[in-house]
């Protein structure tokens, strides 16, 4: 993989729908005060500048859909992923794509909303 090649990408919907069949492991990669207002049910959160010391806890067998506010941080965690092995999707515009589509955050606390 080239420096500058891309990731594939997913929208909120599809990446929703790969959740729900559990197919795939959400790797939310934005600061921790980011990811406590607000964050996709289930997800691991590892910010991007933990990846790749971290990296060895995500499950083997699934495929791991990125994401941060915007979708550039979490298409450099998938560079990183993918470089290492995994099958990995970016969240196309991120946790605001995510929110513009309806679907459900958890804020910490595990409380949905």
């Amino acid at each position: 993989m080239g420096l500058f090649s891309r990731t594939p990408r997913i929208d909120a919907a599809g990446a929703a729908e790969l959740i729900a069949a559990r197919t795939a492991v959400v790797v939310d990669v934005r600061q921790n005060g980011e990811y406590k207002r607000g964050h996709i049910q289930g997800a691991v959160h590892i910010p991007l500048a933990q990846l790749s010391s971290r990296m060895n806890k995500l499950p083997a067998g699934k495929t791991i859909v990125t994401v941060c506010a915007s979708g550039h941080r979490s298409a450099a965690a998938a560079r990183t992923l993918t470089r290492a092995g995994h099958e990995v999707l970016n969240l196309r515009g991120g946790m605001s794509a995510w929110t513009r589509a309806g679907l459900p955050l958890s804020a910490d606390g595990g409380r949905r909303r």
